[in-house]
C-alpha cells in the first residue's frame, strides 16, 4: 500500500495547501493539458476495472456505466482541451468613461486547493467530472468518494494515483468522518454533490472559513405532460429518464402531471414502454440486465416504505410495486391515484417509482410547483410553444428540458446547477472552469487625470464636473 494512504485527510490537506502555490505558479495550461490527458488515458485503460466495480456496486448495466459513467467525463476532458487556451487566456477590457486613460485586463488564476465530495450514484461521472474542471483551473484537489459505492471508490483511487501527481490530486476515502475531517478544514473552493439537507452541511463548514462552494442537490423533478404532447415518444424518453440507474439520478423524473384528457393513452403508451425497455412481464423484468439494483438495503426499505405506504392509502400500481430484498430489485413502478400527504409526493423519491398526477388546468400544476423547493430540472413534453414559452417563465428551476429528459447534463455548452433548494452554482466546461478559478481583475494607470480629482477639493468643481460627464 502507498505510504500516503496513511496520512490523516488533515496531513493530505496540508500537503497539498503548501505546495499549492509553487505549483499554482508553475502550473501552466501545457502542464494542465498533459494532466488531462493522463487522466484520459487511465480512464480507458482501466475501462474493465470501472465496469466490473460499478456492477459489483449496484448493478448497473454496462451500456449505462459507457454512457453515464466514461463518456461524460472523457467528453468534459475532450472539451476542455479544445478550449483551454481561450479560458486561460488574460482578456483585455476596453475602459469605461471614467477610466479612460486606465488598461484594464481579467486574469483567470486558480482558487487554489479544492474538496470535491462525490456521491454514490454516479460515482465516476460525478468524482472525476469536477476534478477535470479543477485540473482546468489550475487548482490542486482533493476527491472523496462515496463510501456507499467502495468498489467504485477504489478503482476512482486507482485512476488517480495512476495519472495525476501526488502533489496535484489524492483521493481520500471513508465514511462521514473522513468527510467532517476534511470539512474542518480551510479549502478555497468545495465542489459537493449530493442532498440538499448535506448540502446545507457542507456550505455551514464552508462558511466558517468564507469558502467558496458549488453545490450540485437535487429535488423533485417534474415532468409536465400537455394534451399537445407527442404520447409515444413522451412515454419512452420518461421511462428512460426515470428508470435508467434504477430511478438513482438526480435529474430524473421525479413525478409526471398529466393533462387529464390524454391521461388514459399516455398510461398505455408508458406501460408499454416499460414493457419494451425491461421486459413484459415481472419475471422478464427481475430477470432485465438493463435494470440497475438499488444501492443498499437502507434506501431499499426506505422505497418500499413509499410505495407501501402509498398502497395502504388507496394508491394503485399501474405496473410494478413488486422488489426482491436479496438483491435489492424493485421494479419500474408506476403509482396512480396519490396526493400530496403522501411520502412519494413529499420525499424526493430517488428511485424506480413514478407517480402520475392528472390535472384540469395547467395553472394548477405551476401552483404546485412553484409552491415547492425549487427543482433541478424541470420536464416539459408538448408541441403547442405558447404553452411551453408560458409554462417556462412561470415557473423556477435549474433546467428545463422540452421533450427530452436528462441529456442536457450531457451538453458541455450550457450550464449545469440548481437554485434555491436544488443547488449553487454551476458545471461543466466553462462554468465549471470558473467555478475553480479567481477572475481577478487588474488595472494599470497609464494617463488617467486622477489626480485633479484628489484634495484638496476647493468647491468641488472637478467633482461636480466627473459627476457630469463620466456617468
Amino acid at each position: 500500500m502507498d505510504h500516503r494512504s496513511f496520512k490523516t485527510p488533515a496531513q493530505i490537506f496540508v500537503d497539498l495547501a503548501e505546495g499549492n502555490p509553487q505549483r499554482r505558479m508553475a502550473f501552466d495550461p501545457a502542464q494542465r493539458r498533459a494532466a488531462l490527458q493522463a487522466l484520459s488515458r487511465a480512464i480507458h485503460d482501466c475501462e474493465a476495472e470501472i465496469l466490473a466495480a460499478l456492477a459489483e456496486d449496484f448493478a448497473k448495466p454496462e451500456a449505462e456505466i459507457r454512457l453515464t459513467e466514461i463518456l461524460p467525463v472523457q467528453a468534459e476532458i475532450s472539451h476542455a482541451l479544445r478550449h483551454l487556451k481561450t479560458w486561460t487566456k488574460v482578456r483585455r477590457v476596453r475602459p469605461t468613461r471614467a477610466m479612460l486613460g486606465t488598461r484594464a485586463r481579467i486574469v483567470p488564476e486558480p482558487k487554489g486547493t479544492a474538496l470535491i465530495i462525490a456521491p454514490w450514484n454516479y460515482p465516476l461521472a460525478l468524482s472525476l467530472g469536477p476534478l477535470v474542471s479543477a485540473i482546468a483551473a489550475g487548482c490542486a484537489a482533493i476527491v472523496k468518494p462515496s463510501e456507499l459505492a467502495p468498489a467504485s471508490a477504489a478503482v476512482i483511487a486507482q485512476i488517480v494515483e495512476e495519472a495525476l501527481p501526488a502533489d496535484l490530486v489524492r483521493v481520500v476515502q471513508g465514511g462521514v468522518e473522513v468527510s467532517q475531517e476534511l470539512l474542518d478544514q480551510p479549502f478555497d473552493h468545495i465542489f459537493f454533490t449530493g442532498s440538499p439537507r448535506v448540502g446545507k452541511i457542507v456550505m455551514a463548514a464552508a462558511a466558517k472559513h468564507l469558502t467558496s462552494v458549488t453545490l450540485e442537490l437535487g429535488g423533485k423533478s417534474p415532468v409536465i405532460v400537455g394534451p399537445g404532447a407527442d404520447l409515444k415518444k413522451a412515454a419512452r424518453m420518461i421511462a428512460w429518464g426515470k428508470f435508467a440507474n434504477a430511478g438513482q439520478t438526480c435529474i430524473a423524473p421525479d413525478h409526471v402531471y398529466v393533462a387529464k384528457q390524454i391521461e388514459a393513452p399516455f398510461l398505455a403508451e408508458l406501460k408499454a414502454a416499460i414493457a419494451r425497455m425491461y421486459g413484459k412481464t415481472e419475471e422478464a423484468q427481475a430477470a432485465s440486465r438493463d435494470l440497475a439494483r438499488i444501492i443498499n438495503p437502507d434506501h431499499f426499505a426506505r422505497l418500499m416504505g413509499m410505495i407501501e405506504s402509498a398502497q395502504s392509502a388507496g394508491a394503485k400500481a399501474l405496473t410494478g410495486a413488486t422488489s426482491e430484498a436479496a438483491s435489492r430489485y424493485i421494479a419500474p413502478t408506476v403509482l396512480m391515484g396519490t396526493d400530496p400527504s403522501m411520502r412519494v409526493e413529499q420525499e424526493e423519491i430517488f428511485g424506480p417509482v413514478l407517480p402520475v398526477i392528472p390535472f384540469d388546468d395547467a395553472a394548477d400544476v405551476v401552483a404546485r410547483i412553484e409552491a415547492g423547493p425549487k427543482p433541478l430540472a424541470l420536464y416539459i413534453f408538448e408541441r403547442d410553444r405558447g404553452l411551453i414559452d408560458r409554462l417556462r417563465r412561470a415557473t423556477s428551476s435549474g433546467a428545463v428540458g422540452v421533450n427530452v429528459a436528462l441529456v442536457h447534463y450531457l451538453h458541455q455548452n450550457l450550464p449545469f446547477g440548481g437554485i434555491g433548494n436544488s443547488g449553487v452554482g454551476a458545471a461543466h466546461g466553462h462554468w465549471g472552469f470558473e467555478a475553480f478559478t479567481h477572475l481577478k481583475p487588474v488595472l494599470e494607470n497609464r494617463f488617467a487625470p486622477l489626480a485633479m480629482l484628489m484634495p484638496p477639493y476647493r468647491s468641488g468643481r472637478m467633482a461636480k464636473l466627473a459627476q457630469k460627464f463620466l456617468r
